[in-house]
């Protein structure tokens, strides 16, 4: 499966680039990934949620670099989720913010079944890199990922699946998301 997705950013390319080259950042805006671990200057160690409670993990080199400019890679071993990608870092013509855009390709687990069962599941991939993109977009303007009254756990607020129309959370729902 091929993603590709864009957004601009009101920062310097130079901020943007350093942010997203601090791979540990990652999992602040990017919905799925529970830790991304340096293992040395252009290898790492990531862990992501999958569906079914499960997770899926991969090493990952940087294979292309160029600093304030792009960042490419590619799962290495045997990856849970080959997967390869590219990162551009373009200055926007308003001369202060940067157009980040994003090419990830990976195989899903299961083939154009686990694509279908991810869907049912709410894990549409394109709307999920759109998502992770406007996250980075606040955590980057804002310093932080802003949350919704119908979402105020963040991250955790996923496993509420199945959605229902909109209504005040019970007592009983507010205290599980407090103890998880």
């Amino acid at each position: 499966m091929d993603l590709l997705a864009t957004t601009t950013i009101r920062r310097p390319v130079s901020d943007v680039y350093a942010f997203w080259r601090r791979l540990e950042n990652l999992p602040t805006f990017m919905a799925h990934l529970q830790e991304v671990r340096s293992t040395g200057d252009r290898t790492s160690h990531w862990t992501a949620s999958a569906p079914f409670d499960r997770s899926v993990e991969w090493d990952a080199e940087i294979t292309d670099e160029v600093p304030d400019e792009r960042i490419g890679w590619r799962s290495t071993g045997d990856a849970d989720v080959p997967n390869t990608g590219k990162v551009w870092f373009v200055p926007a013509p308003d001369g202060v913010s940067t157009e980040v855009h994003v090419l990830l390709v990976y195989d899903i687990p299961g083939g154009k079944l686990g694509e279908a069962v991810a869907r049912y599941f709410g894990e549409e991939p394109h709307q999920q890199l759109d998502d992770d993109l406007r996250r980075l977009k606040q955590v980057l303007e804002t310093g932080e990922v802003v949350r919704s009254d119908g979402a105020p756990w963040g991250k955790r607020a996923r496993k509420e699946f199945p959605q229902r129309p909109a209504q005040p959370l019970s007592s009983d729902e507010i205290a599980k998301g407090e103890a998880a």
